[in-house]
C-alpha cells in the first residue's frame, strides 16, 4: 500500500477528521505491521547515515495531535534508532517570557535541523494556531495572519534544502479516554496526567475545526499533511516509519567522495603496517 498516497492532504483541500477512520484497515495485523516496521527502521538507519555524511540536506519531522494521540510513543518507537549526533528532538510546550518578547516562529527557527541533521518537533508552530485560537489567547485577526507566516516559513526551510514531513495522529475521543485511564492505572504514568488532559476534551469539537484549517490551509507540495490512523499504535508506528524512509530515499542521497588522497593515505599506511610488522 502506498501510504503517502493514502493519508496526504491534497494541497488548498479542506478535509473532515470525521470521514477518516483512526482504526487500523481491516486486513493490517500487528505482527505483519511490527515486522515492516523493523524493516523501515534498518531503511531510515541507513537513510540517515548518508544524510548526515552528505551534510547537504535535512530533514524535518512535525508530530501534531490531540492529548494521548501518541507522540511520545512514536518518537520512541520510530526515531529513537537514530544516531543521537545528527538528531534532536524539540517539545513545545508554554512558552517562556524569553520567546514572548519575540515572533511566535522565532523559538521554532532555532530549533529547525541544520545541514546533515534530523529535527523532530513534538507539537510546533501549529499551536500558535491550534491552542492560541481555540482558548483565545490572541485575537483572531492574529492567528488568522499566521498560516501565511508558517507557509513562508516552511518554504524557506524548504528551499534551504529541508524536507518536511507533517504527522497528524488522529485518534477518537473513546480512544484518548482509553488511555487516560490506562495512565491512572499505571503508577509509572500517572506523572504524566495533568488537569488540562480532561479540561481540554471539552474543546474537542473546536480542536477538531481548528486543525481541519490547518490542513486545507498549510499542506502544501513542499511541507505536506498526512492524517495517519492512530488508534492502534503499531498501525501509526508502520505507516509514519514508511513514510519517512520513502522520502528519504527519494531524497537521493549518496556517501559523499573522499576529501583526501585515498591512495596515499593507502600507501602510507601499509609503510606504517610493513614498518610495524618488523620490529
Amino acid at each position: 500500500m502506498n501510504y503517502a498516497k493514502a493519508f496526504r492532504v491534497a494541497a488548498a483541500t479542506a478535509t473532515r477528521l470525521s470521514d477518516i477512520d483512526p482504526e487500523a484497515p481491516k486486513g493490517e495485523t500487528r505482527e505483519a505491521a511490527e515486522e515492516e516496521t523493523q524493516r523501515n527502521l534498518k531503511r531510515l538507519g541507513k537513510s540517515q547515515y548518508l544524510l548526515y555524511a552528505d551534510a547537504a540536506r535535512s530533514l524535518l519531522v512535525v508530530l501534531q495531535g490531540m492529548d494521548a494521540a501518541g507522540k511520545d510513543g512514536a518518537i520512541r518507537s520510530i526515531f529513537s534508532g537514530f544516531d543521537p549526533q545528527g538528531t534532536s528532538v524539540t517539545s513545545f510546550k508554554e512558552p517562556s517570557h524569553a520567546e514572548l518578547a519575540h515572533d511566535f516562529l522565532w523559538r521554532v527557527h532555532a530549533a529547525a535541523p541544520a545541514k546533515g541533521e534530523i529535527a523532530i518537533f513534538n507539537r510546533s508552530q501549529y499551536e500558535d494556531v491550534l491552542i492560541a485560537r481555540v482558548r483565545k489567547l490572541v485575537p483572531e485577526a492574529v492567528w488568522s495572519a499566521r498560516y501565511a507566516q508558517i507557509n513562508a516559513f516552511e518554504a524557506l526551510l524548504a528551499a534551504s534544502g529541508t524536507q518536511i514531513l507533517k504527522f497528524y495522529l488522529h485518534i477518537s475521543p473513546q480512544e484518548q479516554l482509553n488511555r487516560f485511564k490506562d495512565r491512572l492505572d499505571d503508577p509509572d504514568r500517572q506523572w504524566k496526567i495533568s488537569e488540562s488532559d480532561y479540561t481540554e476534551r471539552a474543546f474537542w469539537p473546536e480542536y477538531i475545526a481548528a486543525y481541519e484549517d490547518v490542513f486545507a490551509k498549510t499542506s502544501t507540495k513542499t511541507a505536506p499533511w498526512y492524517i495517519i490512523p492512530a488508534n492502534k499504535k503499531w498501525y501509526r508506528n508502520r505507516v509514519i516509519a514508511q513514510i519517512t524512509a520513502d522520502t528519504l530515499e527519494r531524497m537521493d542521497l549518496v556517501t559523499p567522495k573522499p576529501q583526501v588522497d585515498i591512495d596515499a593515505i593507502r600507501r602510507q599506511y601499509h609503510a606504517e603496517a610493513a614498518k610495524n610488522s618488523k620490529r
